[in-house]
């Protein structure tokens, strides 16, 4: 049997058991998809991401994240969690396979990671509200971006607390569903995340998400950045920036586990 090192990280925190825990597995090439997927599986985390030393020299590591049911084109919480794990010097580039180059890098204590940004407009989408116990929400589904998403736009922060799903109605709908209003308790925004069909009921603070909260709430706030707060149980902060094209997000990680798994 092979010993292969295994680093669990509370991501878009400063304290263990909040944020979003992401599994990172550092590897010297890749292993078969199955055994990725059985391994993603185990861990049974929203993500578990893979990495492997990119030869070419365009980025410092090759990157891919798996939640415990298939592979994702876009994670932002893991790949600020990979960062967390392998950055030695001020910046650490990741390669990806539908993302491109994503890049973490440090901001004093906290991390800062670039993601491009996922743009929405305004679409009618029953089912999903029905799904979602929402009926009053605005739907805005991407038309550009990674992933296939929703931002459904709420009238107030207690209205997104409150938001109680039928995750069996949402395992149909493919989408990243995110509902999202107004902040309040310090924060500008505040959002919940919803992904059923991809494996994870709700997940606890979602990089990938924010890619597309950024752009829609810097239109209305009317400036280029801002503070969110997602509200799930364990909770956790994102420092959100537009640049151009891309969306830079801050936030802290905290290791909470290490050890190796025995393949």
């Amino acid at each position: 049997m092979t010993a292969y090192r295994i680093v669990q990280v509370d991501a878009f925190t400063d304290r263990p058991f909040s944020g979003n825990p992401a599994a990172v597995m550092p590897l010297d090439a890749w292993l078969p998809d199955a055994t990725m997927q059985a391994i993603a599986e185990e861990n049974n985390l929203s993500e578990t991401a893979f990495t492997v030393p990119c030869a070419d020299g365009e980025a410092d590591y090759e990157l891919r994240w798996f939640t415990p049911t298939c592979e994702v084109a876009l994670c932002g919480h893991a790949t600020l969690a990979s960062g967390h794990v392998l950055i030695q010097t001020d910046r650490i580039r990741f390669r990806t396979v539908r993302s491109g180059i994503l890049e973490v890098g440090r901001d004093g204590e906290a991390l800062t990671l670039d993601l491009p940004e996922t743009l929405v407009r305004r679409e009618d989408h029953a089912a999903l509200l029905a799904a979602l116990g929402t009926p009053t929400g605005e739907v805005h589904l991407s038309y550009k971006g990674t992933e296939a998403t929703a931002v459904i736009l709420l009238p107030d922060a207690a209205a997104v607390r409150a938001c109680a799903p039928d995750m069996a109605a949402l395992r149909g709908i493919d989408l990243m569903a995110i509902v999202t209003a107004p902040g309040d308790g310090g924060y500008d925004v505040v959002s919940r995340v919803f992904v059923p069909a991809w494996g994870v009921d709700e997940d606890p603070v979602t990089g990938s998400a924010h890619a597309a909260l950024a752009p829609f709430w810097c239109e209305r706030l009317g400036r280029d950045s801002f503070t969110a707060w997602q509200a799930s149980r364990r909770g956790g902060a994102v420092r959100c920036r537009r640049a151009g094209d891309r969306v830079i997000l801050g936030g802290r990680c905290v290791t909470v586990m290490e050890g190796e798994m025995h393949l």
